[in-house]
């Protein structure tokens, strides 16, 4: 129960503020006629003024509130390094039984984080303090308390509070780290022009000695053995980078870690840059101009990124009719030049319908079969000439081919058919649907048909497509660093002029091309893994039977393993959620592919050296302190007065609010109003009689 002394005015108090005005003008009038009962007549003014501002006597039922303290626990990644978890669970323990043990308290705990659907969000610390200070009346807000390394992303946020603030920090003093920093990374490059990277490996707290000035740089494309370099800490690096294919260039960058080093969580970094050709570099050379020489030229020539340079043997060097050399207005073919100087300027070379003339000597195949080991691409088309004396298999290509003709040609009518192996390469996968009309119910697929095939043994390889009784009619090679794929009709320009509904060569030979290019996207083995958000698709592609499962590696060094499934020949899907930021590593123990979740660098191991600059702002401003939990695991508590400072070496200070709620409130008038009225009336008689006199 309170009681106290309260008004309740009768009158607005602007009225009864003009009131009191009149009463001291007329009484200072009084004073200055010299009328002897001024004084009575002042008293009287204030007796009227005290009944109009009604006296009460208040008494009040409370019910005393606690005194709320916020502990506000940052369980962001960056807390999750070396023994910061027990520093954490021991702190907020002393803190439960310290305050807990005081009379009318109250602690409210708050964890704060990682956003996971906004993967950059960083530690919000000031903001969760915020959010739960406003749910409360701020009259009980006693203190609080922020366990944190101080690496917050909300700096500014909160300018003041109503108690003091105080911040426990993790971590030691003698905690030290390294982070890999990449700059100006870009979403495409032109495959074989260099582009730019910065590069950076910043040294954070306390380095030791025999770990400072270098690091050990790891360096991977695609997932191919690393390369290592020794790189100067502390500088800004410019790293001239040519990507190797077009379509995505996965690069991985790794800091060897080193020993004491706080996490390595921030030593990786995955960069996906698109490789985009500027121009494909092609050599069509034609044996002899037949039917489809057109189509193979219209077909290059449509693509606007294909320089296309195109010869025609149209008169082989033994023919004999006469016509006068002067008379010939036909271009030399410069076979010198386009197969011994410039060769590797080309990034595909097609023989159409090729046939040993004596124009391209031994010395020059002898060439094209080292461009192919060495990572050229080489097509051939081939023609009824294939299986005589003037093939090509006659000459050093051979040994690079992957079949071996038999000297017999087939003439008949056949709709080419996708092998069992087909149906799982991706340059064949699939291709019926790209055929005009779907395909029969004997499964012969809905294109045109071919009538000539000429017939080979394959040597290597893979067989993808098939004719008349199974022969082959398109394999594909490896050779060394290149590849060669060989069509064994030269009958394909049916399908671009429609006959019987046509066909997808344009689609067939752009697959064609871009697996002899090495696009990753064509490649027969592989694992990808694409990130949308949190969400990974998994892909594994095989020319295998089997299901063998991918193991995942996350960046915190746990691992799981994933069972795709089947959902078309040769390729499994899977997926799964990536609960943290950073590297994951997939293998299924021959493929291996990487996958970066969140930004390049993120937020939360930009910083992960403990220290409380960027709250020391608020903690001044609130009569705060900072104390780091190394030295004070569970830190004294004292109650200080509001202003006064509140922490000390090893004690932080709440401030007790006394806060209450009313329950029920009885007002009594203090003096009855005619009393005063009674006596006002007595002070104005007595003033009148006194200067009557």
């Amino acid at each position: 129960m309170e009681t106290l002394i309260s008004f309740i005015p009768l009158l607005p108090l602007p009225v009864l503020g003009a009131l009191a005005v009149f009463a001291v003008l007329a009484s200072v009038l009084a004073v200055w006629r010299g009328l002897p009962g001024w004084w009575m007549r002042g008293l009287a003014f204030l007796v009227l003024l005290t009944a109009l501002m009604q006296p009460v006597l208040r008494q009040e039922e409370r019910d005393p509130l606690s005194n709320i303290v916020f502990v506000v626990v940052d369980e962001t990644e960056s807390q999750s390094v070396a023994d910061r978890p027990e520093q954490i669970d021991t702190a907020v323990e002393g803190l439960r039984d310290k305050i807990g043990d005081l009379e009318d308290f109250e602690l409210r705990l708050v964890e704060v984080e990682n956003d996971l659907q906004q993967s950059d969000s960083g530690s919000l610390v000031l903001t969760a303090l915020a959010k739960a200070a406003s749910e409360v009346a701020e009259t009980r807000i006693a203190g609080a308390v922020i366990v944190t390394d101080g690496q917050i992303h909300d700096p500014g946020f909160l300018d003041g509070f109503p108690a003091p603030v105080h911040v426990l920090l993790t971590g030691e003093a003698e905690d030290w780290d390294r982070r890999l920093i990449l700059s100006n990374v870009p979403a495409f490059a032109i495959v074989g022009e260099p582009v730019t990277l910065f590069l950076r490996i910043e040294d954070q707290g306390a380095v030791p000695e025999s770990r400072a000035g270098s690091a050990q740089l790891q360096i991977s494309i695609d997932g191919e053995p690393p390369q290592e370099f020794t790189v100067e800490t502390g500088r800004d690096f410019k790293l001239p980078l040519t990507l190797p294919h077009g379509g995505m260039n996965v690069l991985q960058f790794t800091i060897l870690p080193e020993e004491g080093e706080l996490t390595n969580r921030n030593n990786a970094a995955v960069v996906a840059i698109n490789g985009v050709r500027d121009r494909l570099r092609v050599l069509l050379v034609s044996g002899e101009p037949h039917a489809g020489e057109r189509t193979w030229r219209n077909l290059l020539k449509s693509d606007s990124a294909v320089d296309l340079v195109h010869f025609t043997i149209l008169r082989s060097p033994d023919k004999q009719d006469g016509v006068p050399v002067r008379e010939l207005s036909l271009i030399a073919f410069p076979t010198r030049e386009l197969f011994l100087e410039k060769i590797d300027e080309f990034d595909l070379i097609i023989f159409d319908r090729y046939r040993r003339r004596g124009i391209l000597p031994n010395r020059y195949l002898e060439n094209v079969a080292k461009y192919v080991r060495e990572g050229g691409a080489v097509l051939v088309a081939s023609g009824p000439a294939f299986a005589g004396v003037d093939s090509l298999w006659r000459t050093p290509l051979a040994a690079v081919l992957p079949a071996r003709p038999t000297a017999r040609v087939i003439e008949e009518g056949f709709a080419p058919r996708i092998s069992e192996l087909g149906a799982r390469h991706p340059v064949t996968e699939a291709l019926e649907q790209f055929a005009p009309k779907p395909a029969s119910e004997a499964g012969i697929p809905g294109w045109g048909r071919w009538f000539r095939l000429i017939e080979a043994v394959p040597t290597s390889g893979h067989t993808v497509m098939s004719g008349p009784e199974d022969r082959p009619l398109l394999m594909l090679d490896r050779v060394e660093e290149g590849r060669i794929a060989l069509l064994t009709s030269d009958h394909a320009w049916l399908w671009t002029r429609g006959f019987e509904g046509g066909g997808p060569q344009l689609e067939l030979l752009r697959r064609l091309a871009h697996w002899m290019m090495k696009e990753p996207e064509l490649e027969e083995e592989q694992i990808t893994a694409v990130a949308n958000g949190r969400q990974v698709l998994v892909t594994r592609r095989s020319l295998k039977d089997g299901n063998p499962g991918i193991a995942v590696e996350g960046p915190d060094g746990e691992s799981f393993v994933l069972q795709p499934e089947e959902i078309s020949p040769g390729r499994w899907q899977t997926e799964f959620a990536g609960l943290e930021n950073g590297l994951y590593r997939l293998s299924d123990g021959e493929l291996e592919s990487v996958v970066a979740i969140g930004p390049i660098a993120p937020r939360e191991f930009e910083q992960t050296i403990a220290n409380d600059v960027l709250l020391k702002p608020l903690m001044d401003a609130t009569q705060g302190g900072g104390l780091r939990l190394e030295k004070n695991p569970t830190p004294k508590i004292r109650l200080v007065r509001s202003g006064r400072v509140a922490s000390g070496r090893d004690w932080i200070g709440l401030t007790p609010r006394h806060a209450y709620l009313a329950t029920d409130i009885r007002q009594t008038p203090l003096v009855p109003g005619w009393v005063l009225l009674m006596l006002a009336g007595l002070l104005m008689v007595a003033a009148w009689r006194f200067e009557g006199r």
